[in-house]
């Protein structure tokens, strides 16, 4: 079984943002990312290919704190995070 590592950081939107493959409008605010990258065996040298990255939504359902985790791409979200950085983007609906 390959050796697996985990990384996270937390991203700013000024603005609310969509996500590619997600129909919702998401509030503006800090979010957190994982990233899962799994060793690749039979190299001579250390290497990883990521295998997930997810963001972290924290909200309130009846009173009580979620934290509802969706499977993302890195693209959609470094695209997204450029969008909501653009001062020419359209604003959201």
């Amino acid at each position: 079984m390959p050796h697996s590592r985990t990384t996270q950081k937390t991203v700013t939107f000024e603005h609310p943002f969509h996500l590619k493959g997600f129909s919702d409008l998401f509030p503006a605010g800090s979010y957190v990312v994982d990233t899962t990258e799994e060793q690749i065996e039979s190299l001579s040298f250390n290497a990883y290919r990521r295998v997930a990255t997810d963001l972290h939504l924290k909200a309130k359902l009846n009173g009580m704190l979620v934290d509802r985790i969706l499977s993302i791409t890195p693209i959609d979200l470094d695209f997204a995070l450029a969008r909501d950085s653009d001062p020419e983007r359209r604003v959201e609906s």
